[in-house]
């Protein structure tokens, strides 16, 4: 096994994360495709492989245990890809929209979805208040927007009974602070990410009554 197989391997064992390999080929595939586009498009600060492995590889797939009984993703923000594109490899049941205004960077994502065949993913191309064709149960993003505009830009995506999946570093006290009053926390968790020595937390919300 090379380097970056044997880490990923252990990164996933450590977050009980069962992966065939067909599935650990396409993660290490899309950190390929990161390295061969990322002077282009501008995609991630990272230049080391290996660093890719566990700050967006490992640090995506934290999402997986908040996904069980989803159907479709919402990827809102995904720049580079992240979390929705290690989570479409990981389940290849789950309807998983990439969505970014950066037209640079959906050209990246479109073609990553080609290159590494996921049937399972779609790329919009636009503003998220401009996305009106589609909903799903959980809307995620790693990077987009402070809590209170994500889940306010956001709202019309969720379908009934969905919620928000926001991917946080720090504990985010005052974003908290922003919320709508129709929006309630269902729960805030700490996450470890293997190798990955800064704060991490999921933020699950969902509109009140819902």
């Amino acid at each position: 096994m090379s380097t970056l197989e044997t880490k990923l391997a252990a990164g996933l064992a450590a977050m009980n994360l069962q992966l065939p390999a067909e599935s650990q080929q396409k993660l290490l595939a899309y950190i390929g495709l990161l390295q061969k586009w990322n002077s282009t498009y501008n995609l991630t600060a990272l230049r080391d492989p290996l660093r890719m492995v566990s700050h967006h590889l490992l640090d995506s797939l934290t999402l997986l245990p908040y996904l069980d009984g989803a159907s479709g993703l919402i990827d809102v923000g995904s720049g580079g890809g992240m979390p929705g594109i290690p989570v479409a490899i990981a389940r290849p049941d789950l309807a998983v929209t990439l969505l970014d205004a950066n037209t640079k960077k959906t050209a990246f994502l479109q073609q990553a979805v080609i290159e590494l065949g996921l049937d399972n993913v779609t790329v919009s191309s636009c503003r998220v208040e401009k996305l009106t064709d589609r909903q799903a149960d959980v809307v995620t993003s790693r990077a987009f927007a402070e809590l209170g505009d994500f889940v306010s830009l956001s709202r019309h995506l969720l379908k009934d009974g969905g919620r928000w999946a926001a991917m946080k570093g720090v504990y985010p006290y005052e974003e908290l602070e922003t919320l709508p009053e129709d929006v309630e926390v269902c729960q805030i968790d700490k996450l470890t990410v293997p190798e990955l020595d800064a704060e991490r937390h999921m933020v699950l919300l969902r509109p009140k009554g819902n």
